[in-house]
């Protein structure tokens, strides 16, 4: 929310000398955060000159430009730039004439841009400076001609000083408004919280009397006819309608005006639009205005109808749905109410009658129309965090008091409204609750005079505070948001730094201790951890959430943040791809990857989320819990990697090394050592990966996951070059096959025995599987079983390999003999001839 300095001025006493920062020093004490300070940018001398006269000189390229003499100091005074009182100009524009009074920036100014103005010679002239259109100044888009002051409406002396005379000095403070603090989203609003702060005086603009604002002749009908409210809430609770006759539309905005609007966000648009925004962000409630000529009837709010269109007017058709609130009249819908207005009734050059309203809307009906038709505007912004529905009457006739001086219109009394009595609950506030919820010990003077002063209205019964919100605060519904408020008020230097002291006996689950464990193993290896979100397609679902590639159930959300994303994912690998597509688009083509998440796996035939969700006031009992429980698909925490480019980078004296499966594999390793278990590899398949290079893991027979490389088309789509090698395990599950502690081997003080041998076996053997037959076969006494080679050529069969592995053998009890340890090897080989046909290579 941008506020002008010198219109909050008009509400609080903002000291004089104070500068913007102070302003927002002061606002942040009351808890709102500091965004910015927005200042027109440019710097004098601009001054008023008189156009004395000029000569029209046509130009060889076709342009007609104008020597002007202009006044720009009284005569026998200095101008303010120290030179003559008359400064020669050249100016291209040709709406001006003679004894015309126009804004000149003398030589040393700087206009925004930045535009430096200087004396320099063009079109066969010195031009002294320059005659500023309202767009070089800041003030608008206008720029087919230059400003003229009688325009609008200003006869000042020569030589003034035209920053200060068109509020060009002004300044605006920019705060950010959280959604449940909507009236802050007003200068009405800020001016009261920045009373708050310091304890300046608050003139409230919506304090009038109600026969000032109250009073119309009912001459003009509307109708609230919402058949399909919301969560049981009519779309429009308030409908005020006032009739202004006899406007002139072409009279200039008031350039203080323009320039609040300007500092505000807001562009100049017309003295009709302009009054409307103007008190929108003076009081927060959203106007609109029609042309009354064009009106074919009364309005009357009601929900679209199937089929219904409406041009807003951005000029696009829109396609309304039946939730749409819409203001309609005999024609059909002439606006989304509370949103935009539609074209056909918009007010324009040659309107004369103007229908004001002020409504109060549904807060979600707003929100959710605004969203729907993604066409976020100023209005729909207020609506949906909530206005104050006492101020419609308000707003409505300060806007007809405004064109009435402003636009020449005539205030007929005229118009229509609809109200509803409201009532405003009281909510009961425990004696002690504020002290004991907040940490401080606040006096009873001290919260009952903060509730106050925020314009709640505090009685004590029964031994407790019972406390009526003000009908701008809708977010004040309970004790602990009042207690937030005493806080607020009272300051927030007051709440105590106490360290929370944690109950004994409590500390990581074993399952958290295994998984930050296996976390800090994979970074200490040098891997980086990338968390990604949890939606991908359905696509990508089935091609990395099965073995096959098949079609398995996903969970699709109602409403994602992502439309082309709108299922949750059964693997990690996809967010892994994402986040590596990233990184190669910017240069960073080396990458070790993983991620520790949740993957979504729901069982086939089962229906999710259709669980009655119970109200939030209430614990639930066992049997809502467990309906709720049954209602959320199986999830699993998973662990992924994935490795691309180099695994060592190319170095004086090393050799690049690429990523290969190898690597995944030891990154596999690391994951197993820091759970505290074995993983076996075997070959396998899947749908994503190279069928010759792909494994399956397993624990104890138990398959937990995955490692491989991607297949080329794969890698491809995600647009990464070269070999991508990915793994993924199920954490939860390999967790739970460590058990619960990790228990340390024990080490032994004799000496190893070592051997190695070589079996050839046919090619289509897995060497996971020759492994484990031979460390099956080879008993107790073996301590540790490697592959070191697989060979394949001169020597050995066309359709056999050839796999070295060394062996370690040692006993707990005693040293081995070289007999022993051979007697063990054979063993292993007699069982791995038995199974595989495994010979000792020669």
């Amino acid at each position: 929310m941008r506020v002008p300095l010198s219109w909050l001025r008009e509400y609080v006493e903002v000291p004089a000398d104070a500068t913007p920062e102070d302003v927002l020093e002061a606002l942040v004490r009351v808890g709102f955060e500091e965004e910015d300070v927005h200042r027109f940018e440019l710097q004098g001398p601009i001054v008023v000159g008189e156009v004395l006269e000029f000569v029209e000189e046509p130009q060889s390229n076709g342009k007609t430009i104008r020597w002007c003499q202009v006044r720009v100091a009284p005569d026998g005074e200095t101008a303010a730039d120290g030179g003559d009182a008359v400064h020669g100009i050249v100016c291209g524009a040709r709406n001006f004439f003679a004894g015309d009074k126009v804004v000149v920036t003398l030589p040393g100014a700087v206009l925004p841009g930045p535009f430096p103005i200087a004396a320099r010679k063009t079109y066969g002239h010195v031009s002294d400076g320059m005659i500023a259109s309202a767009k070089e100044l800041g003030l608008g888009d206008e720029h087919s001609g230059i400003l003229r002051l009688v325009e609008l409406g200003i006869d000042a002396p020569v030589g003034t000083d035209a920053i200060e005379l068109l509020g060009l000095d002004d300044v605006a403070v920019d705060i950010n408004v959280t959604p449940d603090r909507g009236y802050a989203l007003s200068v009405r609003g800020v001016a009261r919280e920045y009373s708050h702060a310091t304890g300046a005086a608050f003139r409230d603009p919506g304090d009038r009397p109600w026969g000032e604002v109250g009073h119309a002749t009912d001459a003009f009908t509307s109708v609230v006819a919402d058949e399909a409210p919301i969560r049981g809430r009519v779309g429009a609770s308030e409908f005020v309608t006032r009739i202004v006759r006899d406007v002139d539309p072409t009279k200039p905005t008031p350039a203080w005006m323009v320039a609040r609007l300007s500092l505000a966000g807001i562009r100049s648009l017309g003295i009709l639009i302009d009054i409307t925004n103007y008190v929108m962000v003076e009081l927060g409630q959203p106007l609109h205005g029609y042309d009354l000529d064009k009106l074919q009837g009364g309005i009357t709010v009601r929900r679209a109808m199937p089929g219904e269109k409406l041009q807003t007017l951005d000029g696009k058709v829109r396609d309304l749905n039946p939730e749409d609130l819409l203001i309609t009249d005999e024609s059909g819908p002439i606006g989304l109410a509370g949103v935009m207005g539609g074209g056909a009734t918009e007010m324009s050059g040659a309107t004369r009658n103007v229908l004001i309203e002020a409504a109060t809307f549904d807060t979600v009906s707003i929100a959710r129309t605004a969203r729907r038709h993604k066409l976020p505007s100023e209005a729909s912004r207020r609506f949906e965090r909530g206005v104050d529905p006492l101020i419609p009457f308000v707003a409505a006739q300060r806007a007809v008091e405004l064109m009435v001086e402003y636009a020449g219109g005539t205030d007929a009394r005229e118009g229509g409204a609809l109200m509803t009595e409201y009532e405003f609950p009281g909510i009961e506030l425990p004696f002690g609750f504020v002290e004991g919820l907040i940490g401080v010990d606040y006096t009873r003077d001290e919260v009952v005079g903060s509730l106050e002063l925020i314009g709640c209205s505090v009685h004590e019964r029964e031994g407790d505070f019972v406390v009526f919100p003000p009908s701008w605060r809708p977010d004040l519904t309970d004790k602990w948001t009042l207690a937030e408020e005493v806080a607020r008020i009272e300051g927030y230097h007051r709440i105590p730094s106490v360290l929370p002291t944690p109950p004994s006996g409590r500390g990581l689950t074993p399952a958290q201790q295994g998984r930050r464990r296996v976390a800090n193993a994979l970074a200490a290896a040098g891997l980086v951890e990338t968390p990604s979100f949890g939606f991908t397609t359905d696509e990508l679902n089935d091609l990395h959430g099965s073995a096959s590639g098949e079609k398995l159930p996903s969970v699709k959300l109602a409403n994602p943040l992502d439309g082309q994303s709108p299922f949750l994912r059964r693997s990690l690998v996809p967010g892994l791809l994402q986040v590596a597509h990233r990184n190669v688009a910017r240069g960073l083509t080396d990458l070790a990857l993983f991620e520790t998440g949740v993957v979504f796996l729901p069982q086939p035939g089962v229906a999710y989320g259709t669980a009655h969700v119970p109200p939030l006031a209430v614990r639930p009992d066992a049997a809502t819990l467990a309906e709720l429980d049954a209602s959320i698909p199986p999830q699993h925490r998973h662990v992924a990697v994935l490795l691309a480019g180099s695994a060592v980078a190319k170095q004086p004296g090393v050799a690049p090394v690429t990523a290969e499966l190898a690597h995944a594999v030891d990154a596999v390793r690391t994951i197993a050592a820091a759970a505290g278990v074995v993983i076996d590899v075997a070959q396998g398949q899947r749908a994503a990966l190279h069928p010759g290079r792909t494994g399956v893991l397993s624990v104890s027979g138990t398959e937990v996951g995955y490692v491989g490389e991607l297949l080329p088309a794969v890698a491809e789509a995600s647009d990464l070059p070269g070999r991508v090698i990915v793994a993924e395990l199920d954490l939860d599950l390999v967790l739970s096959l460590a058990g619960e502690k990790v228990v340390a081997a024990s080490l032994s003080g004799y000496p190893a025995a070592t051997q190695d041998v070589s079996l050839v076996v046919g090619a289509e053997v897995p060497a996971a599987e020759v492994r484990a037959t031979l460390a099956e076969g080879a008993g107790e006494l073996l301590e540790s079983l490697r592959l070191v080679d697989d060979y394949r050529g001169p020597g050995v069969a066309e359709a056999a390999k050839s796999l070295t592995f060394a062996l370690r053998f040692r006993a707990p009890d005693r040293t081995l003999t070289a007999a022993e340890a051979t007697e063990a090897k054979m063993a292993g080989v007699a069982a791995a001839a038995e199974r595989f046909g495994a010979t000792l290579r020669e």
